[in-house]
């Protein structure tokens, strides 16, 4: 088991929340409601998609993210919902 959690392969994933400004992470999964993940869906929020967090506001604000050429304003709430791979390349 130990030998798989080194593997360079394996990419530990964590919430879209706590990336810092400036990191790239791939999409893995949405977690959320129906309307919420439709919403996202249309978004561009797919699994496999390359994402870049470019701001967080102050005081548990908003988080800006880019997909693509796209810039999108999320609630930190959604943010936490949207599990993502840290560093790693998507399409």
């Amino acid at each position: 088991m130990a030998a798989l959690l080194n593997s360079p392969f394996i990419m530990p994933s964590t919430t879209l929340a706590t990336l810092q400004p400036g990191e790239f992470a791939t999409i893995v999964a949405v977690h959320a409601e129906e309307a919420l993940h439709q919403r996202l869906l249309a978004l561009g929020f797919r699994s496999g998609k390359q994402i870049e967090l470019i701001r967080k506001a102050s005081f548990s604000g908003p988080l800006q993210v880019r997909i693509g050429t796209t810039d999108i304003l999320l609630r930190r709430g959604e943010a936490e919902k949207i599990t993502v791979c840290k560093g790693a390349t998507g399409t």
